[in-house]
């Protein structure tokens, strides 16, 4: 029987038969069709609400097709999901006022009697104001001092941060969406950047990339996460590979080592040594390739082919060739064609993960 490597990844002579164009039109209908109506496999997904809308508006944005979502009725929406703190003393009381992933996420809870209030979440709050910066809203309107007080009592005492106030885990994942809601908002107070860098550090594995938690196995998703926030922080320059990268805080040449064997001879990227490719890797490390300045070691033909292989019929991308389409593996797919420099589509601010915005001057 064959194993699931075969079934996925076939031989380049088999992907002859298929259309091998990135089909931008069919993937603009995808995402407009799941702008109007959420398919079904996304019914239990409510409370991520804010970030399925990432993906489809941001993703329209580098398909050069913004003008098919109503600006201001996006705008009103996530605005509508920003918690606000009553006055300047809840500021301190450890909540985080950012944004709610959904609308059922703003309820109150009980628990014994007692009404808990929900959090607004990190991750929530990056795809809020990532949804807002592509639409060009004016930032200087959003309540962005209570956002960065409160994001402060987030951070750990090893630099690390929480996505909600209690309860939750610490990982690089957190760091980031903190590197970049601080970037957006121009506002670093709400995190110590020292503290964030070493913890990033503890992070990076005798192999060069970099685990979600000092100790852990490297992973695609990470390494991003942790090469990413270092340059968002000014900790680390951009096109690292033609400077002195000795003199750099991470070990640059086991990390561009560890990055390059990540794609597969299938062309695809892998998130992990020994696993199958998957489409949004493509960005996790060909994004840490092109903020090192390495893009140019890895083979684009195969990665564009094997891309290819994972375009739906439908417009979007699947995780793995020839499955069903979703907006997670869809969003990055567009990305990762995007830094390919598909003719048709909007650049890539690597970093911040969404296209670059061109604002208007009028």
């Amino acid at each position: 029987m064959a194993d699931d490597g075969d079934l996925l990844c076939r031989s380049y002579a088999d992907r002859g038969s298929e259309d091998q164009f990135f089909d931008r039109e069919r993937h603009i209908r995808y995402l407009e069709m799941n702008y109007q109506i959420l398919t079904s496999p996304y019914e239990s997904q409510e409370i991520n609400h804010l970030t399925l809308a990432y993906f489809i508006i941001s993703g329209l944005h580098i398909l050069q097709a913004l003008d098919r979502v109503d600006r201001e009725a996006v705008i009103d929406w996530v605005l509508s999901l920003q918690a606000h703190p009553k006055n300047e003393a809840e500021l301190n009381n450890g909540q985080f006022y950012g944004f709610h992933g959904s609308r059922s996420s703003q309820f109150q809870s009980v628990d014994n009697g007692v009404s808990v209030p929900n959090n607004s979440h990190l991750a929530s709050t990056y795809c809020a104001l990532a949804i807002l910066k592509t639409v060009d809203y004016d930032f200087s309107l959003i309540d962005s001092s209570s956002i960065s007080k409160s994001m402060k009592h987030l951070q750990q005492s090893d630099g690390s941060f929480m996505p909600i106030h209690t309860g939750a885990e610490t990982d690089l994942r957190f760091v980031y969406c903190a590197a970049v809601i601080s970037s957006l908002l121009d506002n670093w107070s709400g995190i110590d950047k020292e503290k964030a860098k070493n913890y990033i550090l503890s992070c990076q594995s005798y192999d060069g990339g970099f685990g979600l938690i000092p100790g852990q196995e490297s992973h695609g998703g990470a390494t991003y996460c942790a090469v990413a926030s270092l340059r968002l922080m000014g900790f680390i320059e951009d096109d690292l590979i033609s400077k002195c990268a000795s003199s750099c805080i991470i070990d640059v040449p086991l990390l561009l080592d560890w990055c390059l064997q990540r794609q597969a001879v299938d062309g695809g990227f892998q998130g992990r040594p020994n696993k199958i490719s998957d489409t949004c890797y493509a960005f996790w490390v060909g994004g840490v390739l092109k903020i090192l300045g390495a893009n140019k070691f890895l083979n684009e033909r195969t990665l564009r082919e094997f891309l290819l292989t994972c375009q739906s019929e439908y417009g979007g991308f699947s995780k793995f060739p020839r499955q069903l389409p979703d907006l997670y593996h869809s969003y990055y797919g567009f990305t990762a064609f995007s830094m390919l420099q598909e003719t048709g589509l909007n650049s890539l601010n690597i970093e911040l993960g969404i296209s670059t915005i061109h604002h208007t001057i009028i």
